[in-house]
């Protein structure tokens, strides 16, 4: 069963709060953070704009984790912005 939109946006929220608590993390957790932001924009279901607004950038994200060679540099380098996001995404409302 595939996941929906709800279940995706629950573990974007997931991986990276675990980034910004942690401040540690895996090129295969960036990877997935890549993969949820491409499924939930091509299924257009999510409603909050604010969340909309940042998913190319927690993609960008995803990606320059993912080609970084310090993982933990490019975390805490993120830092405020990641706690942003989390913040945004854990009001979402459905």
């Amino acid at each position: 069963m595939p996941l929906t939109v709800k279940d995706q946006v629950n573990v974007l929220y997931d991986l990276l709060s675990e980034h910004s608590e942690d401040c540690c993390g895996s090129v295969s957790e960036c990877q997935q953070i890549q993969r949820l932001v491409r499924s939930i924009l091509t299924k257009k279901e999510l409603q909050d704009e604010t969340v909309l607004r940042s998913l190319p950038a927690i993609y960008d994200y995803g990606k320059a984790g993912e080609d970084s060679g310090d993982l933990t540099s490019h975390i805490t380098s993120n830092q405020s912005q990641l706690e942003e996001w989390v913040t945004s995404i854990g009001n979402v409302k459905y």
